[in-house]
C-alpha cells in the first residue's frame, strides 16, 4: 500500500529547482556538499562502471570560468552573457562529468542515463539539505573543444550539466506538469 503522505513522495510531488540567477552567497561548504554528492552516487549503475565523476567549481573558480567562457563566445560570435551568468551568480557549481567506461555487457546508452540520474539526484539532495539548486547545460556544456580546455575533459568525456547551488530565498511560482493521463498507458493483459 502506498503511503500518500510519507515526506519524501511529498517532497518529490512539489520539489521545484531554483533558477541560477535567484542563487546567492553563501552555499555549501565542502562537509555541506560532501553528502550530497554521496547522495547523488547512490544511482542505478549497471556494472558498477561510475561512468560519472564531479568537478566542484566554488567562487571565484566560477568566476574564472565564466570570463572563459564569455572570451571563447565573443571569438566565435555566439552569445556568452547569459551561459556565464549562472557561473557567476551561483557560489558553488557542480559539473557532472560524463565518463563513459568501455564495457562488453553495459552500453554507453545505459551508463549515459545513469548520468542523467546523477544530476537529478544531486539536485534533489541539495534540495532536500534547503538550498537552491538547479540543473544547466546550454551551449558551453554541449562545446567539448571549450569544456576540454576549461575542465581538462578526457577525449572521451562530456559535461551532463552543471549544478549549480546556493542560498535561494524565493521559490518561483510553479510550471504546468504533465497530464499523466495524456503520458500514461496502464496494460492490464
Amino acid at each position: 500500500m502506498t503511503d500518500t503522505a510519507n515526506p519524501v513522495l511529498q517532497f518529490m510531488l512539489t520539489r521545484r529547482s531554483r533558477p541560477a540567477k535567484l542563487l546567492r552567497a553563501p552555499g555549501p561548504d565542502r562537509a555541506a556538499l560532501e553528502p550530497m554528492l554521496q547522495a547523488a552516487a547512490r544511482v542505478p549503475d549497471h556494472g558498477k562502471l561510475e561512468p560519472w565523476r564531479f568537478i566542484v567549481l566554488e567562487q571565484p573558480a566560477g568566476a574564472r570560468v565564466a570570463g572563459q567562457i564569455m572570451e571563447y563566445a565573443r571569438t566565435r560570435e555566439l552569445e556568452g552573457e547569459k551561459p556565464a551568468r549562472a557561473f557567476i551568480d551561483s557560489p558553488v557549481c557542480v559539473a557532472v562529468i560524463a565518463s563513459p567506461k568501455p564495457s562488453q555487457k553495459i552500453p554507453e546508452l545505459e551508463q549515459t542515463l545513469s548520468v542523467g540520474a546523477v544530476c537529478l539526484g544531486l539536485v534533489n539532495a541539495a534540495l532536500a539539505t534547503g538550498w537552491g539548486a538547479n540543473w544547466l547545460t546550454g551551449w558551453p556544456a554541449h562545446d567539448g573543444a571549450l569544456m576540454t580546455q576549461i575542465l581538462g575533459l578526457a577525449p572521451q568525456e562530456w559535461v551532463a550539466g552543471f549544478i549549480h547551488i546556493g542560498t535561494a530565498d524565493t521559490a518561483p511560482p510553479d510550471r504546468p506538469r504533465p497530464d499523466m493521463n495524456a503520458i500514461t498507458d496502464w496494460v492490464q493483459t
